[in-house]
């Protein structure tokens, strides 16, 4: 009886190392008390971390499950009215790109351009961000794919709330299964801070690699703050991160 409950012991804290190597490796360093429904800060971190309701959960494939197709995330968020977004859209920015493509890049919301195109980094910030990946990356922009962690515009382009991204989240993990990527490229403070599940500093994080779900995760910083704060570093910092995600890409 001893030897089969140390044999039982040891097991479990075996099991529990695993446990603790895989939160390491995803960049967890420790878990916080979940704000509470009414607040609306974007970064609290078990927020942005958290489960979404079973009500709008898209269960994740079994290993013996074939895996969603970008076309059917996009028929189960339909005319999507789950949150408040949805009530100043014009419409929804669900994502565009190559369905397989090796890099997938996740930015924060679509703003005004986006809006009316119903196409993600359509405006000025994505019109850099085009040319880093078509000049710089000498890619075309149709092998990458690119989204947003909310498929909304929030009003007044700004910051999406958390409940706000919660409610998209289970789209987002969808794409995300879908498309497969070899590598992920976050782009800002929001999207970063969603994949890492921690409150992000974008300027500390950018340029070191975490991982989400298993996929190697890159922050940079966003085309945005490159065309608020443009300066040859910021945009040595970015090609710099950017060829990283696609050397890595490419191993």
């Amino acid at each position: 009886m001893e030897g089969t409950l140390a044999s039982e012991t040891r097991a479990l804290l075996a099991s529990a190392r695993a446990w603790l190597a895989e939160f390491v490796e995803e960049g967890i360093d420790g878990f916080e008390r979940s704000a509470p429904r009414d607040a609306d800060p974007i970064v609290g971190a078990q927020s942005l971390a958290a489960d979404p309701p079973a009500a709008l959960r898209i269960a994740p494939p079994t290993p013996t499950a074939q895996r969603p197709t970008l076309a059917q995330v996009r028929e189960q968020l339909g005319e999507c009215t789950r949150c408040r977004l949805s009530e100043g859209r014009t419409q929804i920015v669900f994502g565009d790109g190559n369905p397989q493509a090796a890099l997938m890049f996740i930015g924060e919301g679509p703003g005004e351009t986006e809006d009316q195109r119903g196409l993600p980094f359509v405006g000025r910030a994505g019109e850099l961000l085009t040319q880093m990946i078509e000049k710089g990356l000498e890619i075309p922009r149709s092998e990458v794919y690119i989204c947003n962690i909310v498929k909304c515009r929030p009003p007044g382009n700004r910051t999406p709330l958390a409940d706000e991204i919660q409610t998209c989240r289970s789209f987002l993990d969808a794409q995300i299964e879908a498309v497969q990527p070899r590598v992920i490229i976050a782009l800002g403070k929001p999207a970063a801070s969603v994949l890492l599940g921690r409150d992000v500093a974008i300027t500390r994080e950018r340029g070191s690699w975490h991982a989400y779900r298993g996929i190697p995760v890159m922050p940079t910083l966003h085309p945005a703050y490159i065309l608020r704060q443009y300066t040859p570093e910021n945009r040595r910092l970015v090609w710099s991160d950017l060829k990283a995600a696609l050397e890595r890409s490419r191993q």
